[in-house]
């Protein structure tokens, strides 16, 4: 059976692109901080085996740990990694920002998908035409008034898609980079710091995206066939012209 690890697996992208995943009959690793959602999540996801871990990705000799201590059945067949872990902390003018948002940011976005690729690309290696999908956001095509740091990790993230699609060419790893616009999920929850309030004005008067319409992108470039490399997709709602341009009710 073929496994796809994702990031980030508790809510969201990660758990809608699991539940897409698994009805196409790959077996999961799903990781994730919250192991209790990650427990919930693996009994309603039944079609096919699921190996869950509590893994905070920002920790470089955890993510190690946890990707060597993977069972050799699965970690023979890993076909697909989605970097999917990611997050906004606060949004304002960089000179009244937090350093420990920037870090919580930087850590987790840049640094966490630097030490999940690293581990799991020789798993991918053993298998042309496997994926690694990187899930960045329309602020790493755009920068947006209050999100300058946020806006440069998953500018990062683009540019390392970039990067990682030549260093695996000579392998036939397929590196894909979905850049979400905005996205009804517990995203601004997180950057808002559970207001929630604020956190809903957010998408007061437009339709967004849900995470199922991340999931279905996943599935269509997964299920693309092995000539077929979908490198890079904008996705947005059809009220959003960019980063920060919105047509309100």
């Amino acid at each position: 059976m073929k496994y796809a690890i994702i990031t980030g697996a508790s809510s969201g992208f990660g758990a809608a692109s699991a539940k897409a995943l698994q009805d196409l009959g790959y077996g999961l690793v799903l990781l994730a901080r919250r192991l209790d959602r990650l427990e919930a999540l693996q009994k309603s996801l039944t079609r096919t085996p699921v190996y869950i871990a509590a893994l905070d990705v920002r920790n470089e000799a955890d993510v190690q740990t946890v990707i060597g201590a993977l069972p050799q059945e699965i970690a023979n067949h890993v076909f697909i990694l989605i970097n999917n872990a990611g997050l906004a902390v606060g949004r304002g003018p960089l000179d009244t920002g937090l350093s420990e948002d920037w870090n919580h940011m930087i850590d987790t976005n840049v640094k966490g998908l630097l030490y999940m690729s690293h581990a799991v690309i020789p798993l991918l290696k053993k298998h042309p035409f496997s994926h690694l999908i990187n899930i960045s956001s329309i602020a790493g095509k755009d920068v947006y008034a209050g999100g300058n740091v946020y806006c440069a990790s998953k500018h990062a993230v683009d540019a390392l898609s970039k990067a990682l699609r030549i260093d695996l060419l000579p392998y036939q790893i397929r590196v894909s980079n979905i850049a979400p616009g905005a996205a009804q999920t517990e995203f601004s929850l997180v950057r808002f710091k559970g207001d929630a309030q604020t956190a809903q004005s957010v998408y007061d008067g437009f339709e967004a995206l849900v995470a199922e319409d991340i999931a279905q992108t996943v599935s269509f470039i997964v299920t693309r066939p092995a000539h077929v490399s979908i490198a890079d997709i904008t996705i947005m709602p059809t009220a959003q012209a960019n980063g920060s341009l919105f047509h309100k009710q």
